[in-house]
């Protein structure tokens, strides 16, 4: 007997319509998360136990209508419709918010026109009840041919009632009915299109000429729209000269979704409690300010909170790789094993605390419903960039870690919004580069040393701050405006109601793309970092070895200590990466650096943090030398050139820090653009325009700088 497949089931549903809380509240613990197929949107599913059965349940990107011009927004309908390379679903269950009925059932209408069989489920029943606008269930069934159960996701609500439902439909799948009259001249244009169309039903070829209609033109970024299709399309929208034809299309739609009646009652009288907090959270000077103050919030997590754990894993990855160094002898294969594999574990799991913090914290804000509201807030500066609102955030995580700030532009609804987004997020001075920081201003900055009246340390920090953001703001405007060009979308945004977040389902998400970290954008970092390490560590010359053994045999504990640091410098001077930056001296030289600094620049890219270990080593400290090491400031102060003259002036100081601020030497950073871009083109494009950038910016602040210190 052969076994039969599953049924599926598609949920869909306007955002902010607690489509995925309800995905959740079904599906429990029993989901999984992938890509759909040619795009990087992710594609979440799970399995629905119902009548003794499984079902399979796939959770479609949120949206308003079918129509698209973005591969991503494609999603919707190739899902529905089971282009996606699975095959079609069973059933649509359309999650419609009840206390914005309208607006949602247009979805609905374009379902119904495709004919597909779908079951609507109209949630936050109990807040439309509370308000008075609860539709009548058995009007809504009527109007399209479809079951109807109001439901809360939130508080489980009808969903005994839904799973009964959808359990029929699957047996015998409802046949939706809407019968709306178009104009003659687009019933015209649609019969044109609908040759083309590779339709089960005359219903489903109608329904994709008018999705072609509305969703091509000579700036969509759709994927696999035949030829002959694009040209007819925009052959009919060139002929239709004085015509809208989108207009056309969906005024028709909600022109009979308004002539219906639904039952809903009259609103509770009274200004609403989120129109009373709308008017203090979208006011330019109130709202600003508590903006402020949230961001203040988010960034003391993403800085301090996380500190703890951080620490935690930091230490336990130390003691387990001190524990093996112990327990193999020493050689190759336990310097691997601790220095590449398990520091490389490390290096991915370190960033753990700060992903799930940063997504907590916008789960739980895109959750309440503040999200949208700062979108709203910040989005006419944004689009002076060739931004939105929703861009602000993952900009702004960036002075904690790109990392998750990379992985937040997943929250920007079109591809081009999210590149753009990602090409500039590195810019931003992100915590790593810090540690940086601290060392090059306390080396070549006098205590007491002012600069414009103020402490030259503190400015000169502040100023790096400054820089960085303005130089995010004008590559984000050159980028917008020449490679990553496109039509000035404006920002369609729902202003949902306040509510309290779902504990359950924001943890969810969080784990969700904490794991997806781990096991694709991981598993990258991890195999560069063994890759890096061996470039630093080989070849080993066994002759140098024994010549300090040697050295250090009968020498007291701090002489045998000092000879050990020096022998770690002179092997990274003659490692592969020691080579490397000694053959890439003729490129620094112009910005003021020698070989030392080309090794230490080399080094950095395994995390900018690391430049300050391979000072340490150069300078003959030893690797576990920080940005606040004395010994380490002095002897970098002592350093000098052939000439005599010193190498650390503030001339280089300016340099090496512009060098940091720009350069996109983070090699977490680069696997992270090429797990959310979908190919490793973006993230060579991010290095190579960001390298020569800072090349360009060093060389800059190295002249100007050294000319006014003359």
């Amino acid at each position: 007997m052969v076994a039969q497949a599953s049924p599926r089931v598609a949920v869909a549903g306007n955002p902010n319509t607690g489509k995925t809380s309800l995905f959740n509240r079904l599906t429990g613990a029993n989901a999984r998360v992938g890509n759909y197929p040619g795009v990087t949107v992710e594609r979440e599913s799970g399995t629905w136990r119902l009548g003794g059965r499984d079902v399979e349940v796939i959770d479609v990107p949120g949206t308003y209508s079918l129509a698209a011009r973005s591969a991503e927004e494609q999603v919707a309908v190739r899902a529905l419709f089971g282009l996606d390379g699975d095959p079609r679903p069973h059933l649509v269950l359309l999650v419609v918010d009840a206390t914005q009925l309208v607006r949602n059932l247009y979805l609905a209408v374009q379902l119904a026109e495709a004919e597909l069989p779908f079951v609507i489920a109209l949630n936050l029943a109990d807040v439309a009840r509370a308000q008075g606008i609860l539709p009548d269930p058995a009007r809504v069934s009527a109007a399209f041919g479809v079951p109807c159960v109001p439901v809360s996701a939130h508080t489980g609500e009808g969903l005994p009632d839904l799973a009964r439902v959808v359990g029929e439909a699957l047996a015998k799948p409802p046949r939706p009915r809407v019968s709306l009259s178009y104009p003659a001249p687009l019933v015209a244009d649609a019969a044109r299109l609908e040759a083309f169309a590779a339709a089960s039903s005359p219903g489903e070829a109608r329904a994709l000429a008018l999705w072609h209609l509305l969703s091509v033109d000579d700036t969509d970024e759709l994927i696999d729209i035949p030829d002959a299709v694009r040209r007819e399309v925009l052959a009919i929208r060139a002929g239709a000269a004085g015509r809208d034809i989108d207009g056309e299309i969906v005024g028709t739609r909600y022109d009979w979704l308004v002539a219906q009646d639904f039952g809903v009652g009259k609103r509770v009288e009274g200004p609403a409690l989120s129109d009373r907090v709308d008017r203090v959270l979208l006011h330019p000077a109130s709202g600003g300010l508590v903006f402020l103050l949230v961001m203040a919030v988010l960034f003391q997590a993403l800085f301090s909170w996380s500190e703890p754990a951080i620490g935690a894993i930091e230490t336990a990855f130390a003691w387990v790789g001190d524990a093996v160094a112990g327990a193999l002898p020493s050689g190759i294969a336990s310097d691997l094993l601790v220095d590449g594999v398990i520091n490389g574990v490390g290096s991915v799991v370190v960033f753990l605390p700060q992903i799930m913090l940063l997504f907590f914290l916008l789960g739980f804000l895109e959750d309440s419903g503040y999200m949208a509201r700062v979108a709203f807030l910040v989005d006419r500066a944004m689009r002076s960039i060739g931004l939105h609102g929703r861009a602000f955030v993952p900009m702004l995580s960036g002075y904690a870690c790109a990392v998750p700030a990379i992985m937040a532009t997943r929250t920007l609804e079109r591809r081009r919004d999210r590149l753009l987004t990602m090409m500039v997020v590195p810019l931003m001075s992100c915590s790593a580069r810090l540690p940086v920081y601290t060392l090059v201003v306390a080396t070549v900055f006098a205590p007491g040393a002012t600069w414009l009246g103020l402490d030259a340390r503190v400015a000169v920090m502040v100023a790096m701050y400054l820089f960085t953001t303005g130089m995010a703001l004008v590559a984000a405007g050159v980028l917008g405006h020449t490679l990553l060009k496109g039509p000035r979308v404006p920002l369609l945004l729902e202003l949902p109601p306040y509510r309290m977040p779902r504990l359950a389902t924001v943890l969810r998400q969080m784990w969700m793309r904490a794991k997806t970290f781990l096991t694709e954008a991981g598993t990258t970092i991890m195999a560069v970092t063994v890759v890096l390490w061996a470039l630093l560590y080989f070849p080993r010359d066994v002759q140098l070895s024994r010549d300090y053994d040697m050295l250090r045999a009968g020498a007291s504990d701090e002489v045998a200590a000092q000879l050990s640091a020096e022998e770690s410098a002179e092997r990274l001077a003659q490692s592969y990466g020691g080579r490397m930056g000694k053959a890439i001296e003729p490129i620094i030289e112009p910005l003021g650096y020698d070989w030392k600094l080309g090794v230490g620049v080399v080094g950095a890219f395994a995390a900018r943090e690391v430049f300050v270990a391979t000072m340490g080593v150069i300078y003959g400290i030893g690797d576990d030398a920080d940005e606040a090491s004395e010994p380490l400031r002095e002897r970098m102060r002592a350093e000098r050139r052939p000439d005599g003259s010193p190498l650390w002036t503030p001339a280089v100081g300016a340099s090496l820090m512009v060098f940091f601020a720009l350069s996109a030497q983070c090699l977490s950073t680069l696997a992270v653009v090429r797990r959310e871009s979908g190919s490793w083109r973006w993230a060579a494009f991010l290095f190579a325009y960001m390298t020569a950038l800072a090349w360009v910016g060093a060389f800059v602040a190295y002249r100007v700088v050294g000319a006014l210190a003359a």
